[in-house]
């Protein structure tokens, strides 16, 4: 049987003083951080521009063995797949929104050919199969690991059992894609337990207002959902109490993305550990008074 994914921290740079960010991601993975969060927004898949791969090349140059976990918020996600690779990023998180729009699957042969923006009037989530497997066969054909985000508004669903089982991660989004700071959306946390219940040994990421009053609820996620459940969200509910013949899952989310809880804190350190420990004991109150309470 496989063992349980195992916890990660992976700070936010967006939080970081950019002015050093070198030494702000030296910073974190002395004090216990295994990935570093690199957000590149492209200005069209969100309103806002922040790094490319220059600088992802230039921390890679910069710091000795650093992991950089890339989450991709751009619209053409095929056509940054080679140069983040050859920057040093390690794992590639594509957006499936970015691939929910008529004509994306034939520009996936082709990076770097200009993709049109996505239509806002056509189906939100609507998704190219064949596109979305293509991408990630791509993002391995260069060595990295491969993983899709989903955003608040969209459905866990929107991930088939297929392209799940094809990445190594799966990141919920649990605030708007596009800019930090923003509060935690608990409602996105059912998405969690639901993503957990059909991929028990997947690396689960979430991102976004996660910090020491919320990474507990999405480390307990795995203990929302019977194996059986429903993959309707609207049937969801966290804190569900399993019964004798159901199997007990992994913690829900086992990688956490965090900004200025971390890059904020007098001891960053401390943070991270006390991170590692609420995912570790995610698992231990499934069906217990305390998977059904929030975090203090």
């Amino acid at each position: 049987m496989a063992a349980s994914p195992r916890a990660i921290v992976s700070p936010s740079v967006l939080a970081s003083n950019f002015a050093d960010l070198g030494n702000e991601i030296k910073r974190m993975m002395h004090c216990g951080a295994e990935w570093v969060h690199m957000d590149v927004m492209d200005g069209h898949f969100v309103p806002n521009i922040t790094m490319g791969a220059p600088v992802l090349a230039s921390v890679n140059k910069t710091v000795d063995n650093v992991f950089m976990d890339c989450h991709m918020m751009v619209a053409d996600p095929a056509r940054w797949v080679k140069p983040v690779a050859e920057a040093g990023g390690k794992s590639y998180t594509f957006h499936i929104e970015a691939l929910s729009h008529p004509g994306a699957s034939p520009l996936l042969a082709s990076p770097g050919f200009p993709r049109p923006r996505p239509d806002s009037r056509a189906p939100r989530h609507f998704v190219h199969t064949e596109s979305a497997h293509e991408l990630v066969e791509l993002i391995h054909s260069t060595g990295m690991r491969a993983a899709v985000a989903i955003s608040p508004d969209t459905p866990s669903s929107a991930i088939s059992d297929k392209l799940g089982q094809s990445v190594d991660m799966l990141l919920v989004m649990t605030v708007v894609p596009g800019a930090g700071g923003q509060k935690f959306m608990r409602q996105c946390v059912p998405k969690v337990a639901e993503l957990r219940t059909r991929f028990p040994n997947k690396d689960i990421q979430v991102d976004g207002g996660v910090g020491p009053g919320t990474v507990g609820c999405c480390a307990r996620a795995g203990a929302c959902l019977p194996s059986s459940a429903s993959l309707s969200l609207s049937r969801v509910r966290c804190g569900k109490r399993r019964t004798d013949d159901e199997r007990t899952p992994p913690p829900g989310s086992n990688v956490i993305v965090a900004g200025t809880a971390l890059f904020g804190a007098d001891k960053p350190d401390e943070v991270i550990t006390d991170f590692k420990r609420q995912v570790d004991e995610g698992k231990s109150v499934w069906g217990t008074k305390e998977a059904l309470e929030d975090d203090k």
